[in-house]
This record gives C-alpha cells, structure tokens and sequence, in this order.
C-alpha cells in the first residue's frame, strides 16, 4: 500500500496499488531501480502563493549570506521571500507583514550589529501588537561570550510578547553554524510553505559540486612574503603577509576579509595533553574531526584555548566538582566573567579535573575550530592574484602561564614563505568604498585598522579617482611602529593621499590617539562630512571605535550647534546612508 502523504490523487493512487500487486519480488526490485535511476522529470516551481519578510542584521556579512539563502530555498517551497537590512526598514512597518524570518548576529558584549542599531532600538521601544504576524528567528553568536546570540533572543521574545506566532524553534548558532541554520532553515520552511506545495527531493547524485573555495573546501594558498613592519626595539609584533591566488578563482574588493583557517601550536596542545594526562595517541570521533588520534584532531580541528560558559558546563557535566558548579550558578556570573578572562581550557582542567579526563570526553568538551577574519590589505587591481593581511601576532602573560592568539603566531611562525596557509575570501558589504570615485573619504585606522586602508587608497590610486583621501593613523612610537610609512609617504606625495594625522602615544608623557587628532582637526573634518565625505572606522572595538564616535558626537555639537540627541541623530542618518561604516572587532 502507498503511503497516506504520496502525491498522487485518489485515482492514481488505485491504479498504481493495483499494478504492484500483480509483481513478484524481483520485479518490484526491478523497477525500483528502473525508477531510481530514470532522469528526474523537470518540474515547474508553483507560482508563490505566501508572501514573506528576511530580516537581516549583520556586522561581518554572514547574516546577510544566511538570509539570501533562506530567500532562495524559500522560493523553491512557494514562499515569495524579500530580503531586507534592519537597516532599510523601521520597526512599525512589521505590522504591514504576515510572515518574518530574521538572521541577525551578536557582536561584542550583546550588542546589535552596526547596521541593526537603530531598528533594534525602535523595535525593542515597539508597543504594537502583533497577533498576525508569524515568525521564526535564526540567531548568529559565538559562545566564547557571555552574551552569546543576545540580539536573536531579545528580538525572539519581543515578537513573542507583541503577540506574533513562532513557528519554529529560535536557532542560536556558534560560529560553525552550518548545521544548526540548514535545521532551522527547513522547520521554518516547512511551517511557512502553502500546504498545497509539493517538493521534489533532488538525488544526492545530481546535487551540484560546488566550484569556489570555501570554509568547506579553503583554498591552500602559498605564502609569497611574510615581512616584520615594526623597527627593532618596538613592543609590538605586527607582520605583513602576502599571499597567492593564482588558479584559485577567488576574488575580493577592498572592504572585504580573508579568513585564515589555523591550526593549533604544538606546545599548546602538549600542554592541555599533560593537563588532561593523555598522550595524544588515543582514537576519538567527533562530528568536527571524525575519526583520528587525539593530538591530530587538537592540533587541527579543535578550538582549545577558548574558554567559555558552554565548555565549563560540559567539563561539570563530565567531572563534577563543588568549586566548578558554584562558579556556574546563575548568582555568580561576575566571578565566572572574571574566571575566564584570561584563562583557557587548559586552566579549567588543571583547576577542576586534576585527575585527568578520558580522550573522547575531551574531544567532546570542544566546538570546531573557527576561521579567523582579517581585512584585506591589498587591493587586487594593484596586486593581481594576490591578497595581504597586516597581523598583530597576540603573545601575553597571564594567571602564570604564556598565551598566544591561535590564528595570528600561526601566521607569525608558521607561515614562512613557499608554505601553504587554507583561506578563502568572506565579502563586507558592509565596508566599502563610494560607488562615486569623486566623493571625499576620511580613514581612522590605528594600529592593524590600517589594513583595509592600504586598499582603499591602492584601490582609488588605480581607478584613477579624483575623491579626496584624508588618513588618521596612530601606534605607540613613530620611530618604530609608523606601519606602510614609506608608502603613505610616496601617496602624499603624487596626491593620492590628500592628508595625513598620525597620533604615537607613547612618544610623549601624555598619550595621544587618533580621536584627539580628530578634535584637533574638528573644523575641516566636519566640513568634510558636509560636503558629502565617508567616514570609516576599522580597529578596536571595545574601546578605540568607542572613543571616535564619541569625538564624532562632540564635533557635531560643536561645529553643528546640535545637543548630544541631535549629534547622535546626525550620526545614525551618516549610518542609514552608508556614509558612516565601521569594520570593528
């Protein structure tokens, strides 16, 4: 007997039953090979008889990704999909809308995305109600932070007490969120889709390949140089980093990032080993590293430094202890914060598994090792099938022991030149350059925020454009830490670079930052930005992107005659217009 849910009407149904019956059990196995293999007959998508919203807020661009695929497959279920920015739409308008899915992104310390600022602040103020509207909401995080995926659970249970109708599950993602959105993404679908729709499963078989590189499938690229910028006798260790891609087929613009997909040092995972009294040789299997030794899978696939809520209550799951469960209890968040700044994995075990963890057991304390996302430093007009970085290898002391950021002294001691480092491109939409090469630009990029800079102004110098290029850039010392110096030089020089602040705070009693530099210059910077001018920030989120807002906010009072509301206001329109852009992390 056919199934109940087969797609056939009633007739057909009676006539397809009665053929079987007359088949013995070589002929079903026939057939059904026949019919597996047959081609799959075209078919014709219906007409869209539900019509939906793709909310997006994004800071790296992946929301932004996410939603257009969920417009995509949404159209193959017969849900007419609009995607939408929440930069693009105010909060009220919801109401005009029967259907919403939203991808938004956590960034910081839970805070909405750049973009998603404003309507965030206006939807979460909102007393409309909204029993008409249905919806479903895919939350982007990392649960490295407290706040993990807070704006998808803010704007999940602010839709829920308007009154509006969940219709699947909230997904919260970590950063490899592949799996957990592909879930969402069809339970939403599913509950969306007029019931009428009936869709053809695609054979595995005649799935398309996919043929660009990806987080799936990185690009081995060969490095071609890796040069110290800094001067002997500096504090720091910033490196330049240049890379091929010739035949990989990858492209960027300036703006966009390149993600680095590291491996572990060798010390690093000796040292959790010897916490976790393990030699490395045990087999473990995970849906990150499938099947392999214990020291391959940390090396390679594992994220193991990044200590988080989530890997501590795994480890009390796994190896209760009394100290450990008090540090978890919802009363002792502070004393938790104040725990994991600092330490890492190896610090937990040592503290709350002295006595040493079986292998799988720590294979299944860890989430897959994320890429990391670097500004693009090049401009591919100047620099064909090339692409570069400008990296701050992280070396610090802390609670007793030497730390190092996993993907940056990968690249500072690892990615020597004729080595291959796995990458691939990741588009910023949300950091770009004028469409109009005339409009002026201002660039605030202390430190590595200098990156994407460098392209910028390469990029304007092979266009040709005539826009005016004014650059703030700060460090510790001139003497040592003045990165690109030498070509910042040759571009005021032939007019590329129209003007150039630089801010040492170390080379004099007081410090000085790029954002007094801005205060100085406050009356032709805001002349600038009346005349039509860009604004972009890139560097430091937690306290430098901060502080050059805060000049912002000031000069705008000053030179604008406007209160703090209005200056702020002002700003958020530079935002809404694509004139104000930060690439902050």
């Amino acid at each position: 007997m056919l199934p109940a849910h087969a797609p056939f009407s009633e007739s057909a149904r009676r006539l397809i039953e009665t053929a079987l019956v007359g088949l013995d059990a070589t002929q079903r196995a026939w057939l059904s090979g026949y019919l597996a293999s047959a081609p799959a007959a075209a078919v014709t998508a219906p007409a869209a008889s539900v019509k939906a919203l793709v909310l997006y807020g994004t800071e790296s661009g992946n929301s932004e990704k996410l939603a257009d695929r969920t417009a995509k497959e949404a159209k193959k279920k017969g849900i007419a999909a609009t995607v939408k920015n929440m930069s693009d739409i105010k909060a009220a308008d919801l109401a005009k809308h029967q259907n919403l899915m939203v991808v938004v992104s956590t960034w910081g310390d839970g805070e909405p995305p750049d973009t998603a600022t404003g309507f965030y602040k206006e939807f979460m103020a909102l007393e409309t109600k909204l029993p008409d509207l249905k919806f479903s909401v895919c939350a982007l995080g990392d649960t490295s932070y407290e706040k993990f995926c807070q704006v998808g659970k803010d704007i999940d249970a602010k839709l829920e007490s308007l009154g509006a109708q969940r219709v699947a599950p909230r997904a919260d993602c970590d950063v490899d969120y592949e799996e957990a959105f592909t879930d969402w993404l069809g339970a939403t679908l599913t509950a969306l889709a007029p019931q009428s729709v009936a869709v053809a499963e695609v054979p595995a078989a005649a799935l398309p390949v996919a043929s660009s590189y990806g987080l799936k499938n990185p690009f081995p690229s060969e490095v071609l140089e890796n040069i110290l910028l800094n001067g002997k006798g500096s504090a720091k260790e910033t490196i330049h980093v240049e890379l091929s891609l010739a035949g990989s087929g990858l492209t960027y613009e300036p703006g966009d990032a390149l993600a680095v997909i590291p491996s572990n040092a060798d010390d690093v995972v000796a040292d959790l080993l010897q916490a976790a009294k393990l030699t490395g040789k045990e087999e473990i299997e995970t849906k990150a590293t499938g099947k392999k030794a214990l020291a391959d899978a940390l090396r390679e696939d594992l994220d193991i430094t990044g200590l988080s809520r989530s890997v501590l209550t795994k480890l009390q799951e796994a190896a209760p202890h009394p100290k450990l469960a008090a540090l978890l209890d919802e009363s002792a968040k502070e004393q938790l914060k104040e725990y994991t700044y600092g330490r890492e994995i190896v610090d937990a075990i040592v503290d709350f598994a002295p006595q040493g963890l079986p292998a799988q057991t720590l294979a299944s304390l860890l989430r897959k090792l994320p890429p990391r996302l670097y500004s693009i430093a090049s401009s591919p007009l100047a620099h064909p099938d090339e692409v570069h970085l400008t990296v701050a290898a992280v070396r610090y002391q802390s609670h007793g022991r030497a730390r190092k950021g996993v993907a940056s002294t990968y690249l500072a001691d690892k990615a020597h030149t004729g080595q291959s480092v796995k990458v691939y491109t990741h588009t910023n939409k949300n950091f770009r350059l004028p469409e109009n090469g005339d409009t002026p630009i201002i660039m605030v990029g202390p430190g590595t925020g200098i990156a994407p800079f460098r392209a910028f102004v390469e990029h304007r110098a092979e266009l040709g454009h005539s826009g005016k290029n004014w650059l703030f850039f700060g460090d510790q010392r001139y003497m040592f830490d003045f990165l690109y110096q030498l070509e910042w030089q040759e571009h005021l020089k032939n007019g590329t670079l129209s003007r150039l602040d630089v801010a040492f705070s170390r080379d004099q009693p007081e410090k000085i930052y790029v954002q007094q530099r801005m205060r100085e210059k406050s009356r032709d910077l805001y002349d600038w930005l009346q005349q039509g001018a860009h604004f972009y920030v890139c560097g430091d989120a937690s306290r430098m992107a901060n502080d050059v807002h805060e000049a912002l906010i000031d000069i705008y009072q000053q030179h604008g005659g406007l209160t703090r509301e209005a200056a702020e206001a002002e700003l958020e329109a530079l935002k809404k217009a694509k004139r104000y852009q930060r690439d902050v992390y």
